[in-house]
């Protein structure tokens, strides 16, 4: 996780935040805790890279784990492979609600990147 200083300079910080969410599967305990699967992840708009993630899991392991399966891919080239990462490489119950909620992350990210593109935001 990065550290950043207390002031920063928002001209040149330009990252936007975008979250997507999936249903928690039942008997999990992600629904037990969360009721839902959430991926947040911080996007650099200028490369489209994936600068930082999480998502609500429960374990530390599990957390890192989803981090490396993202963070430092391209939003735009990128997500086929890390949707198949996720389906080879997390074999968990949460696996399709943290490939839907990464799918609906990225889908938002893209729906408010066009309306940047268009200055309507």
């Amino acid at each position: 996780m990065k550290h950043w200083p207390e002031a920063i300079n928002i001209e040149k910080y330009q990252n936007v935040l975008v979250t997507g969410y999936a249903k928690a599967p039942s008997g999990t305990g992600m629904q037990n805790i969360y009721g839902f699967c959430g991926v947040v992840m911080e996007i650099d708009p200028r490369t489209d890279t994936i600068v930082d993630a999480e998502c609500t899991l429960i374990t530390t392991l599990a957390k890192r784990f989803f981090e490396t399966l993202i963070v430092g891919r391209n939003i735009e080239r990128d997500a086929d492979f890390i949707i198949e990462q996720m389906k080879k490489r997390y074999i968990a119950p949460s696996r399709h609600a943290m490939i839907i909620a990464f799918k609906n992350a990225a889908q938002r990210y893209w729906d408010a990147k066009k309306q940047w593109e268009k200055g309507q935001f």
